[in-house]
């Protein structure tokens, strides 16, 4: 993470004006806050359908938590140095958007929220995700997340190929997959790295759902300009052979090694037996090892013909009643086994897509909430996954889960330049970043008000156990932030 000095801010000569009414309209145009930064994420819908086409399921399944180190476990943590939170204007209220008839399920006798999901992105060309969620905007396309899940510290710009699944489950998409068209943040996350300002306001597109999948030639795969993947299964050796012949798309991965013998007491030697002459298995010992007998002789009646085509080692005799037999004798011979190539062969099909609609529409959004007093009690909704510190893993990431508890002052974190959050407690582990902390949920339409972002996981007593999670304070310069970012038009992706 890049160091940079925090910057000084002044106090504007003029107060922002904000609303108190629950329910305030959107609909007029807001101006641009002189505190947010706002950056393009994809640059036209021919973009965004070809990134949602490359979250295939399989890339989705291999995507990994995202910062997974923003935390703080090695010591105890204080306020002390650290500033309460506190209003800088009037509180106010944007009203949700319910779709009650819609669920994702049920937790601990609680209604989990359509709105909440994962978000998706690329740093480095590598698949990550944090948490997010639905927020109530004008043209019903936008999501609340953290900051660090949207713009990268690092290299000082957005992530890459960023998208929203709503209600996501156990690798499921099913309210269709958002890709990111603008993503606006405040001045100092962006310039500054001030994790005070850890939050984001993404502008998605029109949503993306799969109707089927088609196989398709290679030719026809690679003119395909929309979502699509490539499978492989494994075959035979022969099946290999015949797809190489005939010009298929086949492969075959490692190399064929012989068996190596070794003694007995080697790790993960495996017993075969090895067939002797008779002398040879006279003269052998009994017991474990290698050349020593494996088990009694064993007679093996055989036809005349069998009986003279036979050049093994075994004994062979004609008893006087006419019998044709031949005696095997064996020993022990212990080998570390070999490895044999493995044959696969590729299969390539297109993603018939169609599109799903306006995202509010889909799930609903969540209202907005800024200027609120401490310690009032909100719900924290999010996907953790990474194991305490002391390396207890409760948590797997494929579904959705939940906090409940009352806000207070968040302790300093200079590492991230924290002096005024506001945390909970909560048992969180990294993977929930981003998830909401909703004030006012009604379990029965699945809806609140959305007033901070997951930004940190903390262990506040260094027992190598999560024990808070952190927000931003969402005060005037988030609500100038989220309303730039709510009256934005994203269009839709078309045909």
């Amino acid at each position: 993470m890049n160091t940079r000095a925090k910057r000084l801010v002044l106090p504007l000569g003029g107060a922002v004006i904000v609303t108190s009414v629950v329910g305030a309209s959107l609909s007029s145009t807001a101006e641009a806050a002189p505190d947010r930064k706002s950056r393009s994420l994809s640059s036209s819908f021919a973009d965004a359908k070809a990134i949602a086409g490359t979250w295939t399921p399989s890339k989705l399944k291999a995507a990994k938590s995202y910062l997974e180190d923003s935390t703080q476990h090695s010591k105890k943590l204080s306020t002390t140095g650290a500033r309460k939170a506190s209003p800088d204007g009037k509180a106010g209220l944007i009203a949700p958007t319910s779709r009650s008839s819609r669920s994702v399920g049920k937790s601990k006798n609680l209604n989990l929220p359509t709105t909440v999901g994962k978000v998706f992105f690329e740093v480095d060309g590598k698949p990550y995700w944090c948490s997010g969620s639905s927020i109530q905007s004008k043209y019903r396309n936008l999501v609340a997340t953290a900051g660090h899940c949207v713009y990268d510290t690092d290299k000082n710009k957005p992530v890459s190929n960023f998208v929203f699944i709503p209600a996501y489950h156990q690798g499921k998409a099913p309210f269709g997959v958002y890709v990111g068209a603008k993503v606006h943040t405040h001045y100092d996350f962006d310039v500054y790295e001030d994790y005070d300002k850890d939050y984001a306001f993404v502008n998605v597109y029109n949503g993306i759902k799969q109707v089927r999948q088609k196989q398709v030639s290679k030719n026809e795969y690679d003119k395909w300009k929309g979502s699509k993947e490539t499978k492989r299964e494994e075959i035979t050796r022969e099946e290999y052979r015949k797809c190489v012949l005939n010009l298929g798309s086949c492969f075959a991965e490692g190399k064929d090694t012989p068996d190596d013998v070794v003694g007995p007491d080697y790790p993960g030697a495996v017993l075969k037996k090895e067939e002797v002459n008779e002398e040879t298995y006279k003269k052998a010992k009994v017991g474990k090892g290698n050349g020593n007998k494996y088990g009694e002789p064993f007679v093996e009646s055989v036809t005349k013909s069998e009986y003279d085509a036979y050049k093994g080692p075994g004994t062979k005799k004609i008893d006087k009643s006419g019998n044709y037999t031949i005696t095997h004798f064996y020993v022990q011979r212990w080998y570390k086994p070999g490895t044999a190539k493995k044959f696969y062969r590729e299969t390539f099909w297109i993603n018939i897509i169609e599109d799903a609609g306006r995202l509010g529409d889909n799930v609903g959004g969540q209202g907005f909430a800024w200027n609120q007093k401490l310690y009032k009690k909100v719900f924290a909704f999010g996907y953790p996954t990474a194991a305490h510190a002391d390396g207890d893993k409760v948590y797997s990431g494929e579904t959705m889960k939940w906090c409940y508890n009352k806000t207070y002052p968040a302790p300093r974190v200079s590492k991230y330049k924290v002096e005024e959050q506001v945390a909970i407690k909560c048992a969180f582990t990294p993977g929930s970043s981003g998830g909401p902390l909703v004030l006012q949920y009604k379990s029965s339409k699945r809806v609140g008000y959305v007033n901070g972002v997951v930004s940190l996981t903390l262990d506040t007593d260094g027992n190598r156990r999560y024990d808070r999670i952190s927000s931003p304070y969402f005060d005037g310069d988030t609500n100038s932030v989220y309303r730039y970012a709510a009256n934005l038009w994203t269009g839709k992706l078309g045909s």
